[in-house]
């Protein structure tokens, strides 16, 4: 199914409608969607590298604001199914607890998920469940989407088609050691 659901959106880049393509593939994928915007997004820059910021500048309005809808199934959700089982199960506290611990690191996971491989649709619904201020998500997701798919617009602007492959493969690895590196020296400077 996977592999299906792959291919059609591979054929969405041939598309005469393929940046409104981008634009559905990149809001659904920030609260359901399982295939992220970046498969549709290399293709169609590869195919028009001229417009590689129009693309990245689409995929991140359109996942941001994807976002904001994960946000609100999050904060809706909770309130009519997920608190009543915690207090079926007398855990209502220990949610509470954990809401405040997230709201406090909230910020630094909406960046981190927005960046790296992490489902950001986890973190979306996550941080509507937890209500999580709004404008610092919003502010979050629009710092971490918009680096993570200008940064793929540049390199495939500047590099073309043989860059591809290291994108494709490598570059969710390299986010993630580059924000556990920003993490780690910030839990440095804090505690050492």
């Amino acid at each position: 199914m996977l592999k299906r659901l792959y291919n059609w959106t591979m054929s969405l880049a041939e598309s005469p409608h393929a940046l409104w393509a981008l634009a559905v593939v990149a809001f659904v994928e920030s609260s359901v969607f399982p295939i992220p915007p970046d498969i549709l997004m290399i293709p169609l820059i590869v195919a028009r590298p001229k417009d590689a910021f129009k693309i990245a500048g689409i995929a991140t309005l359109a996942s941001v604001l994807g976002g904001m809808l994960g946000y609100w199934i999050g904060f809706g959700a909770f309130e009519t199914i997920g608190r009543p089982v915690l207090e079926f199960y007398g855990k209502d506290a220990y949610f509470d607890e954990f809401a405040v611990k997230y709201n406090e690191w909230g910020a630094w996971a909406v960046l981190i998920a927005g960046v790296t491989p992490f489902p950001y649709k986890v973190i979306t619904i996550l941080s509507g469940t937890t209500q999580l201020s709004l404008p610092v998500f919003i502010v979050a997701s629009i710092v971490a989407r918009s680096f993570r798919f200008f940064v793929v617009a540049a390199l495939l602007w500047k590099f073309g088609d043989p860059i591809r492959d290291f994108i494709e493969r490598r570059l969710g690895a390299v986010f993630t050691v580059l924000i556990l590196l920003l993490v780690g020296g910030f839990y440095a400077v804090k505690f050492l």
